[in-house]
């Protein structure tokens, strides 16, 4: 069998009801609506874990944080651990890396043969929560509100320099893979840290959207007391009491975000601009990591269940995968068993592990009838919360916390919690019987607890005395770029020229 290429593009913290078929039609992003419209759409698609690395592990993995033990942006990701990035170079692929995947830990590779570009995040243990300290604020870390307050229009940013490299780095690897020095087939994964808070954009984005009609959320703020109790924790989390949210602030946090999903959109074009370009076949798979709630019920960022939260987009375009939208619920850990499945690559050695299933048979037209898992333990939280998407229904469950059930085909932004609702008794007990089936909530804890504290003691060590980074360092050797004198100058011309004798 013929071995597929395969592009990956992976942004952070896009809310996937922006996609209910594709991006919304009043988003500026011509090149993600010409890519969905070749592509499998899948409407309903979830994170594992609505926080960026445990969510990055599960999607490289295929497994749950509950398996990786990534729990949080601060759990080192196990290198013993197999990713679709060992998966695919095993059966003989290049593997490549430009952007974020929030690695933590010395491995900072995970099967990626090169990567282009560091990560925009550390990678030591810093930023550990410790639930044996509930309720405590790390400021210099934890999210605050001051993301929506400062949000409008720069041409510079931290994050803005970040994704103008890992986009040029990406091109500049597919005319290097075009050129054709290495025959095997390729797996390269481009991952975008926006349009992730601060809400900062460029005029040229912001502009588009001066009459935007979506600028406030469609359910305002809740009273902190009318929220559940997870949701006040991630309130008190925010450090929200020493910020006035006005409904300014609001507009331009939200226009702020979709002028980066803009501005996403144009560096996407590029890089599928230079794959069409370079006359170079590939899948292409487009996904996030989480969302972003952008103001609903008065809550922003992630780290809940809610939709805006934990549904991301998820569009593949592969030959023999008609265009589609699919409306069955689905998760990003499916998306591991998915990439080895449609290159032709074995699984089986680890699959009894995996708590993905690959999504081309339901890209074939069969049903899908296992519901999506979703864990969360890092931030906000005092205790792991699991939740299960089935059909109508969300599930969630917290042993700090009361239970949550929501229909969201008649309650799609969750305002009713049928939970306690008698006429659903019956809904309600088959997920709890699911999620006793499927998780030890104790247990789950307990190992959460002992992963914090090892941590901590680790981290305080290391940064007492020489301190060695574990973040990635690119290197680059100039004496093997451009034109040297150990290489043969109409050799080197010849070959680095593509299309060849045009």
């Amino acid at each position: 069998m013929t071995h597929p290429n395969i592009l990956i593009v992976m942004v952070d913290q896009l809310n996937g009801t922006l996609f209910p078929d594709g991006p919304a039609d009043w988003l500026h992003a011509p090149h993600l609506k010409r890519l969905a419209a070749r592509s499998v759409r899948f409407a309903k698609s979830y994170t594992a874990s609505p926080l960026c690395a445990p969510a990055r592990a599960s999607f490289m993995s295929g497994q749950l944080p509950s398996r990786t033990g990534v729990y949080d942006n601060a759990a080192e990701f196990a290198s013993s651990i197999p990713t679709y990035a060992h998966h695919l170079r095993r059966a003989g692929y290049q593997t490549c890396l430009s952007g974020k995947m929030h690695f933590v830990g010395p491995d900072q590779l995970h099967g990626f043969e090169q990567r282009l570009t560091t990560d925009i995040y550390p990678a030591d243990f810093g930023w550990t929560p410790d639930y044996r300290k509930p309720g405590e604020r790390i400021d210099w870390w934890y999210h605050n509100m001051g993301s929506v307050t400062g949000a409008g229009v720069a041409e510079i940013t931290n994050q803005m320099e970040y994704d103008d490299e890992v986009a040029f780095a990406a091109e500049q690897k597919l005319y290097d893979l075009a050129r054709g020095g290495d025959a095997r087939p390729w797996c390269l994964t481009v991952s975008f840290t926006h349009p992730h808070d601060p809400y900062v954009a460029r005029r040229k984005y912001w502009d588009l959207y001066a009459d935007c009609a979506h600028l406030q959320p469609e359910v305002a703020a809740l009273p902190y007391a009318e929220h559940d109790p997870h949701a006040q924790r991630i309130f008190d989390a925010n450090d929200w009491r020493n910020f006035d949210i006005t409904a300014d602030d609001i507009a331009r946090s939200r226009r702020a975000y979709f002028a980066n999903i803009s501005y996403l959109d144009d560096k996407i074009g590029s890089i599928l601009d230079v794959l069409e370009r370079t006359r170079q076949a590939a899948i292409v798979v487009f996904v996030s990591d989480h969302g972003d709630m952008l103001g609903e019920r008065g809550l922003w960022f992630k780290m809940n269940f809610y939709e805006g939260s934990a549904r991301v987009p998820l569009m593949i375009a592969a030959p023999g995968i008609a265009p589609g939208l699919i409306l069955d619920p689905v998760s990003t850990i499916d998306l591991c068993p998915t990439l080895c499945d449609l290159a032709g690559v074995s699984m089986a050695e680890v699959m009894p592990w995996t708590d993905g299933e690959s999504l081309v048979p339901l890209a074939h037209g069969r049903p899908r009838t296992s519901p999506v898992a979703m864990e969360y333990a890092a931030e906000a939280s005092i205790t792991p919360l699991v939740g299960l998407r089935q059909g109508r229904w969300k599930y969630t469950n917290c042993a700090a916390d009361p239970e949550q059930l929501f229909d969201l085909d008649a309650d799609p932004q969750e305002m009713t919690n049928l939970a306690d609702d008698g006429a659903y008794a019956k809904t309600l007990e088959h997920f709890r019987l699911l999620a006793a089936t499927r998780w030890d909530l104790e247990g789950f804890d307990a190992a959460v607890r002992e992963s914090q504290a090892r941590r901590w003691v680790v981290y305080e060590s290391l940064r007492n005395g020489a301190y060695y980074p574990w973040d990635f360092q690119p290197l680059r050797a100039a004496s093997e770029r451009f034109m040297r004198n150990h290489m043969d100058l109409n050799v080197l011309e010849e070959n680095q020229r593509y299309p060849r004798g045009e």
